[in-house]
């Protein structure tokens, strides 16, 4: 699809994501995506996934449909990229027994440019991983597909 962003990921980073996920069951997992962002000017922007930092989720009012990470994981996760010379470009996170679609919850608590994976979970099982891109006006979040490479790239 013509102007649908891209995010390439190698299968064994989103195997991570996926047992993450199930790991925190029936609880959310959280972490960072840690990678290069490509943007082209024909607005097929790529974006590569080459690490994870994973984070404890920190809610714990609601950790069954709700995530919560800390300005200092915020930051872990910033330095940890930086020292392997990526950056922060998105967040993931699982949703138990739900879709792998953006809440409400999620729209308002996502920052336009970064990308969100989203892993269903199903009785502890992964399933479906989509992700998703805040619009610029805060009013929907947009499709980006997931391309998974085979071999990776540095």
């Amino acid at each position: 699809m013509a102007g649908e962003k891209t995010l390439w990921i190698s299968g064994q980073l989103a195997e991570k994501i996926r047992a993450h996920g199930a790991e925190t069951y029936p609880h959310e997992s959280c972490g960072a995506l840690l990678g290069r962002d490509s943007e082209a000017t024909d607005d097929n922007s790529a974006r590569e996934v080459l690490a994870l930092f994973p984070l404890v989720n920190r809610r714990d009012d609601s950790p069954r449909n709700r995530f919560s990470v800390t300005a200092e994981d915020v930051l872990d996760a910033d330095r940890a990229a930086q020292k392997q010379g990526l950056e922060v470009i998105g967040w993931y996170h699982s949703h138990p027994d739900h879709p792998a679609r953006p809440s409400q919850y999620d729209q308002d608590h996502a920052w336009p440019w970064y990308s969100y994976v989203i892993v269903s979970v199903q009785n502890g099982s992964p399933q479906e991983m989509t992700s998703w891109r805040l619009n610029d006006d805060r009013h929907a979040f947009s499709p980006e597909g997931i391309k998974i490479r085979h071999t990776a790239t540095v």
